[in-house]
């Protein structure tokens, strides 16, 4: 069910958060080998999630005749990701490895809040349909 999707995946974030947060020597997913691509499944939801989509939909169907200006607007919040995706080595470079842990640190308390959001959502749909 949706609830049962929702805290499950509440759960999984919170503890990648923690990872995030607290520094564990093998990294945020851990043991893994260099060039998994695990990480990218991550960030796609950040860039257009369910939440995002929804919102999108849900308000091209009540103004209609503002859906170029909305394809307009995600496709300018698309642009600026893909921007800031392709000049990440850069920014890595001026703001160093530390500026990239306080960063890391930083999004893990964003991931954090997320997850807690996202795992009461789960438990308020959940207590509502009983």
């Amino acid at each position: 069910s949706e609830a049962s999707l929702s805290i499950a995946g509440g759960i999984i974030l919170f503890l990648i958060a923690l990872r995030m947060v607290f520094a564990h020597p093998d990294g945020v997913l851990g043991d893994t080998p260099v060039a998994e691509p695990f990480i990218v499944p991550l960030a796609i939801p950040a860039i257009a999630g369910p939440s995002a989509l929804a919102t999108v939909m849900l308000m091209a169907s009540r103004t209609p005749d503002a859906l170029p200006s909305l394809v307009v607007a995600v496709s300018v919040a698309m642009l600026v990701t893909v921007v800031v995706l392709a000049a990440a080595d850069r920014v890595h470079r001026v703001i160093g490895e530390r500026g990239v842990l306080a960063m890391e640190r930083l999004m893990g308390l964003v991931l954090t809040a997320l997850a807690v959001e996202m795992l009461l959502s789960g438990i308020r749909m959940f207590t509502s349909g009983l």
